[in-house]
């Protein structure tokens, strides 16, 4: 009996097999990696616009009487009286503070929530939530098979979504939403430049993607989604963050409000603020070309003091950097480290996690 699990395909597979895109499994989907190359995908985000496929990503809605109150409850953001149209990120913890997931919270109306998740995380959250939600009077939906969903990402990404799929999106600002009539439209991404995230039925999303591929638009794959969003410092979960690496650990307890009263991991991350971890998530730049991977050792003094979470030669500016996550003692900037690539090491020192200048429009 093959009791092997077969991953998904998005409702875009078709398209990337008619493009040549290099198809590779990533969290439980068959997703394009490449179409050109890393490099000229990253580029076209990075001047022009490109293309993502995310239809991968997994959408629960809350609505219902308690709505606001249960979203409060397993969010580490603060949405109290939230504007409806607003996006906010944040984690969702466990009670010792470790991460279940980090999402984007959107407010449709004054009872109704949309969630985007991670896709590798869509079952795990989903029974988490469930399990959350005994306590309150909401209508708990998991919509992730029912939305497809592209990002259209890049400089250029504004007169794109308006002129080629007609999509008036120009009052939107930054984490922003608005619906025309099913469509969900929200101007954010994950490549630190300006961007639109588009939601939809199936078919739908497949006219736009053809409408787009048909304009020239650059499709872009998972790899350059990867450097893109690695150069400006923003976290992949089950790398950067995890059941075992907080977002206080991470470096972003700016998304964790707690001076709310009562959120799951509250308790444990106030602790956390107050004492101190153990280890903190810091940039590392080599002074050689040599690349940094993810899980070789970080090394002070011959010494093990932590490992890389992700690391690249950039595209953008050419340097080898990594993430780490380091002891705290180490964790200054312009501390002098090693990283062991292979049998030797390499010297480096501690420099912000934001390699590229973020480009968003406010």
């Amino acid at each position: 009996m093959d009791n092997e699990v077969k991953n998904k395909r998005p409702c875009l597979y078709d398209k990337h097999v008619e493009l040549g895109a290099l198809i590779s499994p990533f969290g439980g989907f068959e997703m394009p990696i490449q179409y050109k190359g890393i490099a000229v995908e990253h580029q076209a985000v990075r001047t022009k616009v490109g293309l993502f496929d995310v239809s991968h990503m997994g959408e629960v809605t809350v609505r219902g009487k308690d709505a606001e109150r249960y979203v409060q409850h397993i969010f580490t953001n603060d949405i109290a009286g939230a504007p409806v149209g607003k996006i906010y990120y944040g984690m969702m913890c466990y009670e010792d503070g470790g991460t279940v997931d980090d999402l984007l919270v959107y407010k449709m109306g004054e009872n109704d929530f949309f969630l985007v998740i991670n896709a590798a995380n869509i079952d795990k959250d989903w029974e988490w939530m469930t399990r959350q939600a005994a306590d309150f009077e909401i209508n708990l939906e998991n919509r992730s098979d029912f939305y497809g969903q592209i990002a259209v990402q890049g400089p250029e990404s504004e007169a794109t979504v308006e002129n080629v799929l007609g999509l008036p999106c120009k009052e939107l600002t930054f984490y922003t939403v608005k619906t025309i009539g099913d469509v969900i439209v929200s101007r954010t991404g994950y490549t630190g430049e300006d961007g639109f995230e588009i939601y939809a039925s199936h078919d739908y999303i497949r006219a736009c993607w053809d409408k787009l591929i048909s304009a020239g638009v650059q499709p872009c794959g998972l790899g350059c989604r990867d450097t893109l969003r690695f150069e400006v410092g923003l976290p992949l979960y089950g790398d950067e963050l995890s059941a075992e690496i907080s977002p206080v650990m991470a470096g972003l307890s700016m998304f964790v409000k707690l001076d709310k009263a009562e959120f799951i991991g509250r308790e444990a991350l106030l602790r956390q603020k107050t004492e101190g971890v153990a280890r903190k998530l810091v940039g590392i730049e080599l002074a050689d070309k040599a690349i940094p991977r993810h899980g070789y050792k970080v090394v002070k003094d011959g010494q093990e003091i932590g490992e890389v979470t992700t690391g690249y030669r950039t595209i953008s500016t050419d340097k080898s950097v990594c993430m780490a996550l380091v002891d705290t003692q180490f964790a200054k900037l312009d501390t002098e480290v090693e990283i062991q690539i292979r049998k030797k090491t390499f010297p480096g020192k501690v420099v912000k996690k934001k390699f590229y200048e973020k480009h968003y429009k406010k």
